[in-house]
């Protein structure tokens, strides 16, 4: 009996995982709504089998709605945060918790109805739909913590495991499981005096479930390593779509000058508006500061530590400029490892004090985040000073940002310890 047992709930996950995963594999052309309500309606099956019905496997007592379709559940939602993101995965999440309590509270009016009997010896047993209730709630609550923190496991298991994406779902599925095993016995021990007996047996079948659904994810992963299938045409756009696409349009306006990684301005934006920048300041009588800043040894970083860790760099800098930023100054990011920032309102003076802060917050900041610290080199260039014309000012901030490099890296260079002559 306890083998096969153990194959058919074997058999349960297979057809759980092909049926899931197809609808997720196709949400391109038949849409992820299936997918989220595919997921969404087992709920009730699976509080329902998780407080009746149980069966006896070699380790001990375990019940299928508990090991095999909520396991499966958690790490579907966990699939489709990986596929899409958490804008998306939020909305299965959150559907499933007010609809739970949405049928909690329909059933507190429900059972004060006075019924009928339609049919000889069947009447409504209210004393296990209570029981019901509370079991989905309590499991609502502890899907949506469970969510929660084994996204938030996954993405934390990437500083160290990188693109093991199997590695990093077995240990993740493990510890959120483990978790949940406990929080829900507790619940059922206090509900239907559950024994001790139910916790161990179902933590295991847990265990063996997450190796199971990782087995799976790994034979998916050999049959579609290049990806998904595109969405074909479609016959028509419904409303849905139509404000989507709006949506994530408008989206796009919004953020389609900044740099994704740096999340600064990128290089047209700078090549388009510095100039006017800078001549509205100086119409206006006041000074304006063109600042070039440069990570210093930036491609020893690429070259030693990999990719990855040059461009958490590029970010962090960039946050750390984002985090001094002033009303009247602008960034951006001007080429791989080079940042420009046009300061309007700033003369030479305040300018270099200005930059001098940026470099220490840089390499303060960057000593904690990263193996060892990183520093940066900076020229300045100031208007009207030296000169009105974008190009004129960018040669020599480009030039003194040299000099601080050739002069030992990690310093400022601007007006007030090389001054240049004032063009004509």
């Amino acid at each position: 009996m306890a083998v096969s047992n153990s194959l058919l709930l074997v058999a349960q996950a297979a057809l759980y995982f092909v049926v899931m995963m197809t609808l997720l594999h196709r949400r391109k052309s038949i849409g992820l709504g299936v997918f989220m309500c595919a997921l969404g309606v087992m709920h009730f099956l699976e509080t329902y089998l998780a407080s009746v019905f149980y069966v006896q496997l070699p380790h001990g007592i375990i019940s299928p709605g508990s090991t095999v379709l909520f396991s499966g559940k958690l790490l579907m939602i966990l699939l489709l945060y990986v596929k899409e993101d958490a804008a998306t995965v939020r909305q299965p999440i959150h559907g499933l918790l007010f609809g739970n309590f949405l049928i909690v509270g329909l059933v507190m009016i429900l059972r004060n109805h006075e019924t009928v009997q339609v049919v000889a010896g069947r009447e409504p047993d209210i004393a296990f739909v209570d029981e019901m209730g509370l079991l989905m709630v309590w499991g609502t609550v502890l899907l949506y913590i469970d969510s929660l923190a084994i996204i938030l496991l996954y993405e934390r298991l990437g500083r160290w495991l990188g693109r093991h994406f199997v590695l990093r779902v077995l240990i993740c599925g493990a510890l959120v499981l483990t978790f949940d095993q406990l929080g829900f016995y507790i619940a059922l021990h206090l509900v239907s005096d559950a024994p001790l007996s139910v916790l161990y047996g179902g933590w295991v079948a847990k265990m063996l479930a997450t190796v199971v659904y990782a087995l799976f994810f790994m034979a998916y992963l050999a049959l579609f390593p290049a990806g998904e299938q595109k969405a074909g045409p479609r016959r028509f756009r419904d409303l849905f779509d139509v404000l989507t696409y709006r949506e994530r349009y408008e989206d796009l306006l919004k953020t389609s000058h900044l740099d994704f990684l740096t999340k600064v301005s990128h290089r047209s934006q700078f090549d388009t508006t510095a100039q006017d920048l800078i001549d509205v300041s100086t119409a206006n009588g006041h000074s304006a500061s063109l600042i070039l800043i440069d990570i210093d040894h930036f491609k020893a970083v690429n070259d030693t530590y990999g990719h990855q860790a040059g461009d958490e760099v590029l970010a962090t800098v960039a946050r750390v400029l984002r985090d001094n930023q002033r009303s009247d100054d602008h960034i951006f990011r001007y080429g791989g490892e080079e940042f420009v920032i046009v300061s309007q309102r700033m003369g030479a003076e305040a300018a270099q004090s200005f930059s001098d802060r940026l470099r220490r917050a840089i390499e303060d900041v960057t000593r904690d985040a990263f193996l060892e610290p990183v520093t940066v080199s900076i020229g300045i260039a100031a208007a009207p000073l030296e000169g009105r014309d974008l190009a004129t000012l960018f040669e020599i901030a480009d030039r003194r940002l040299y000099a601080a490099k050739a002069s030992g890296r990690n310093r400022v260079v601007g007006p007030l310890n090389e001054p240049v002559p004032v063009p004509v």
